[in-house]
């Protein structure tokens, strides 16, 4: 199936259909971004190093609260 004709049978669709079609594929994205955000965080991940640096700063008080800080 090519991604025209799949294009085309999304227009065809009735409009709840529609819908019930986009909630279904950011639910999908979401689930893929999560996976993402899992992978490079996990130990071996490229924001792992990012991860403990600022780890060692909050163990080291090197840190505001969010709801002290400037706007």
């Amino acid at each position: 199936m090519s991604l025209e004709s799949i294009k085309d049978a999304i227009e065809h669709l009735p409009e709840h259909e529609q819908h019930q079609l986009l909630l279904w594929l950011e639910e999908r994205e979401q689930l893929a971004w999560d996976a993402e955000i899992e992978r490079d965080f996990a130990p071996d991940g490229r924001g792992a190093s990012l991860l403990d640096r600022v780890k060692r700063d909050i163990q080291a008080g090197k840190f505001k609260p969010l709801n002290q800080r400037r706007p």
